[in-house]
């Protein structure tokens, strides 16, 4: 098949779009002049180490006779894997249908050559110019109508057909070139998945989405309610597309809609390079910044994905400590095993309203950090200063001269330890007692329609996860639908959506002997996004032995106090009642706005072999401090660790016949702990210690043998 032959297939937007990457596969693998590298036998492999430091590499930007020097400074400073080519689409096809992978080739066997594996970037964030000059139906069109332009990145439409065959083409032909590569070690698709598209093509394709769940227009307008405004809708062509402001319940099945289409441009290309990479090199794709981001449920992209990988950035002021572990703990989450950190902040980035930098040893303490919450990797954007383009001023290794900036010290100081560390986390991961159920669609829900500008569902987490933390837990921030056998509490704050199918698992999790406690707005909705009408929490009102009687938004504070203690909530309030003689009240509101005087905001009842509660209000730290006391407590989840200073965080990953704890100090003065029992102190190859001393930010890495 010759390239003009592939041209002619990609000029066939009719066609489906997996029809498409079928022919443009099958294109792909006949195309000549594409040959697998000579560094092929797989025999040779040397085994990786357990724990890598890496860097985002970009030789495409820099003469050839410069990278003997990045890679021999990249050595030295201990780095194990750099990441290469996900912008570079422009270098390996600078025209269409002519390619030059030889100096990626040249790349790769030049990081070899100091010992650097490599992970392959697909360049499919970036599309050249060529590109969405000739075919204008790859551009992304925003809510608003406006077509993207080339000059950026993300311009492309990810529902486009077209696109896709591209990206088959170019991710195919580097798999050919490097899928037995022996120093390429994984694949990375795209880049930090993100915009969608409202053209007319996608809305058209939204339109058939919705007719093939739910079959007939009459399921559609009953489950969205469409009598409300007069929605009804005759014809499938005539269901908009809107980003916002819509019916509830279009809102979300978009939301699902955008996550099926993602899912499906990364499969484009997963099968693209899966037909032809040996099985030992992984594939995944570095989901947003700040793992926050929900454009899209990410449980749903990580499932084909070998790993999870996300990109952890500070941005604008110092290390939120608490918050990025939750991060880390939710990207642990998506594939419930341990994950890569593909981007990490290299003391500063360029795009905060104030680019301030992290305080020297904060970095470290933000590596090590990835590593306790259950990181094998930390790779750091960027190796070296671009010369120009939209991120000159963004943090680096190395400065625009390719010499060694302030923070390289750190960054061999990091990678040193590592070495040394490895061989004891080597088969380690975090295990938990506890887990904090998360859930998009519920996100989303509240997200579109708040009722409290001030409810920010990220600090309602947090609210329910700092406390767990500081009692040295380890804490798994899992899918609502995971699995929660061997779990001794479950916690669920915002739970907004619950189905009859989600209730039925919480209840036997209960049942089974489980401990599960419902945070505020839990149960309003079912899958459609549409009330429940037993009110809240849904279908778990009967169990529970109580129900929530009217939510309020609130504008002040209002006292809150009862067996757990005196406080007092702001935000949100929910009125509580209950239904059964054996549902205790654990804590009551005080006087405030009449309606919720005297009114109980947390209630129990025991179900089976366990328990399940609600808790109606977001409270002030100290009372939720206690709350989740009692939660461990009746759960009779076991310490982890000893007491820990203020600011002092503990990781614990496990591994079969020991225990290693990170301690991590993120405070500004030197914090001392005492042991209650001596530990390896693995940093330091060997010594047994029972007393760690911290250095403002400083780590200790403890490895303690099974009893």
């Amino acid at each position: 098949m010759t390239n003009e032959h592939l041209t002619r297939i990609r000029m066939r937007p009719h066609w489906k779009m997996r029809d498409l990457c079928g022919f443009a596969l099958a294109a792909i693998l006949l195309v000549a002049g594409v040959t697998r590298s000579p560094a092929a036998d797989s025999s040779a492999i040397s085994p990786a180490p357990s724990l890598l430091l890496g860097a985002a590499w970009y030789p495409e930007q820099w003469p050839e006779s410069r990278w003997d020097r990045d890679l021999s400074l990249m050595e030295a400073s201990h780095l194990h894997v750099v990441r290469v080519g996900e912008f570079a689409w422009s270098r390996m096809e600078p025209q269409e249908g002519r390619y030059d992978l030889d100096w990626l080739e040249r790349a790769v066997r030049l990081a070899e050559k100091h010992h650097i594996a490599v992970v392959l970037g697909t360049p499919t964030d970036a599309p050249p110019a060529w590109l969405t000059s000739k075919y204008p139906d790859t551009l992304r069109v925003d809510a608003n109508g406006r077509r993207a332009e080339h000059g950026s990145r993300r311009q492309f439409n990810y529902a486009s057909p077209r696109y896709r065959i591209f990206c088959a083409d170019i991710a195919g032909r580097m798999a050919q070139r490097f899928g037995h590569d022996r120093n390429v070690i994984g694949w990375q698709i795209g880049n930090e998945y993100t915009d969608e598209s409202f053209d007319a093509a996608t809305l058209a394709q939204f339109q058939q989405w919705l007719r093939r769940r739910f079959g007939t227009l009459d399921a559609l307008n009953e489950h969205w309610a469409t009598a409300y405004w007069s929605q009804t809708y005759d014809r499938w062509d005539e269901i908009p597309l809107v980003a916002s402001g819509g019916n509830p319940g279009l809102l979300l099945e978009h939301r699902h809609f955008v996550t099926e289409t993602w899912r499906d441009f990364q499969q484009v290309q997963l099968e693209a390079i899966r037909r032809q990479a040996d099985r030992r090199q992984f594939i995944t794709t570095n989901l947003g910044g700040l793992a926050w981001t929900d454009n899209f449920d990410h449980y749903q992209i990580a499932r084909d994905l070998t790993m999870a990988s996300w990109d952890d950035y500070v941005g604008q002021g110092h290390l939120n400590a608490a918050r990025n572990g939750a991060m880390h703990d939710l990207v642990r989450g998506w594939k419930r095993a341990p994950f890569w950190v593909m981007e990490a902040q290299p003391g500063s980035v360029n795009w905060a309203p104030v680019n301030t930098t992290l305080d020297r040893g904060e970095t470290r303490a933000m590596a090590w950090q990835a590593v306790g919450h259950g990181a094998d990797a930390v790779l750091y954007w960027q190796w070296r200063s671009a010369l120009n383009g939209q991120e000159q001023y963004h943090g680096a290794i190395v400065g625009p001269d390719g010499e060694p900036l302030p923070f390289y010290s750190e960054v061999s100081e990091i990678g040193s330890e590592f070495e040394r560390a490895g061989a004891a986390l080597k088969d380690t991961a975090p295990v938990a007692q506890v887990a904090l159920l998360h859930s998009y669609d519920s996100r989303w829900a509240i997200d579109f329609q708040p009722h409290n500008r001030n409810y920010d569902q990220l600090e309602v987490l947090l609210d329910w996860y700092r406390p767990l933390r500081a009692q040295g837990l380890t804490v798994d921030v899992i899918g609502a639908d995971a699995p929660l056998a061997g779990y001794k509490l479950v916690v669920a704050p915002s739970l907004n959506v619950i189905s009859s199918s989600l209730a039925k698992q919480l209840l036997a999790y209960v049942q089974q002997g489980g401990a599960l406690v419902l945070g505020p707005r839990s149960g309003m909705k079912d899958e459609y996004n549409a009330l429940n009408v037993q009110r809240q929490p849904g279908p778990l009102v009967e169990p529970l032995g109580g129900r929530v009687e009217q939510y309020y938004a609130l504008d002040g504070t209002v006292p809150v106090s009862g067996e757990l203690g005196a406080g007092t909530a702001d935000v949100w309030a929910e009125q509580l009642s209950t239904r059964a003689a054996d549902t205790s009240v654990l804590l009551r509101y005080g006087k405030s706005n009449g309606w919720l005087d005297g009114q109980p905001a947390m209630i129990t009842r025991q179900v089976g072999k366990g328990r399940i509660s609600y808790l109606g209000a977001v409270l002030d730290a100290n009372l939720m401090r206690s709350a989740i006391a009692w939660m461990t407590q009746t759960a009779q989840v076991e310490a982890e660790f000893g007491a820990l200073p203020e600011d002092v965080e503990v990781c614990r990953r496990v591994g079969r016949n020991h225990s290693v704890y990170i301690l991590i100090n993120h405070a500004s003065a030197a914090k001392e702990i005492h042991l209650s029992a001596p530990m390896m102190d693995v940093l330091h190859e060997g010594p047994s210690v029972t007393v760690a001393n911290l250095e403002a930010h400083g780590v200790a890495v403890l490895e303690a043998q099974a009893n």
